[in-house]
């Protein structure tokens, strides 16, 4: 390890991503999409096989795991949204430590953002409903129109309108390898935590700069303390 690398607990900015992250997000994101795929004639009875769905982008998963054009995901996204926007964004929960983990950071001066394939303004209701928004510096996610979805454009959005200079300073959280190679890609980063949906191998294949498997563990690396330490 390059001895010079600045450690986690030493970033200023920290980017993270919302489902499977922050939250937990399995029941409202499976239904919507059996929703979704019902409308289409495909029968799914077990949500976990749904599961998949959290954190890529769906167009692209309705597109590679049902075999749907693109106009048909596309329609398929639609569909999701009916269900989603008024009853599964609240079929979630947040991850227990994640709250005060976050309150914890904000005492120590660091800016807080969430960077997420999620339609922003989806987001903005979770944060908000969690009570977490008070967090975030800034919340940035894709738009309802279909752009800015690839988790790689998501950061460098985020990036650039918070006007953050130094990317060494900055470093991304996130449970899929989305996250972890959109950090990649835009030079900075990251933390794979293997609690959410990706899995400890996903993440290290992905290239994450450090994998943790609990909060306890996330908490530990952005703080530098831990649990015993208080």
């Amino acid at each position: 390890m390059d001895k010079s690398r600045i450690l986690p607990q030493d970033k200023k900015y920290i980017f993270f991503d919302l489902d499977g992250t922050l939250t937990d997000p399995f029941y409202g994101i499976t239904r919507s999409v059996q929703y979704a795929l019902n409308h289409f004639g495909v029968k799914v009875d077990d949500l976990r096989e749904l599961s998949r769905f959290i954190g890529p982008p769906l167009t692209d998963s309705f597109m590679e795991y049902y075999g749907l054009s693109k106009e048909q995901a596309a329609e398929a996204v639609e569909k999701y949204r009916e269900r989603f926007s008024d009853t599964g964004i609240f079929e979630n929960e947040i991850y227990d430590g994640i709250k005060e983990l976050l309150g914890e950071l904000k005492s120590q001066g660091r800016e807080l953002y969430i960077a997420t394939s999620k339609p922003e303004v989806f987001a903005q209701r979770i944060a908000e409903h969690f009570e977490i928004e008070e967090y975030f510096t800034q919340i940035t996610g894709s738009l309802l129109d279909g752009t800015r979805v690839d988790k790689a454009e998501v950061i460098a959005h985020l990036i650039e309108t918070a006007g953050i200079g130094d990317r060494e300073l900055v470093i991304m959280t996130g449970d899929r390898m989305h996250d972890i190679v959109g950090a990649r890609k835009n030079k900075i980063e990251s933390i794979g935590v293997s609690y959410g949906y990706g899995g400890t191998q996903e993440l290290e294949v992905a290239g994450a700069t450090y994998v943790t498997e609990t909060v306890e563990g996330l908490r530990s690396m952005l703080t530098g303390k831990s649990l015993q330490q208080g």
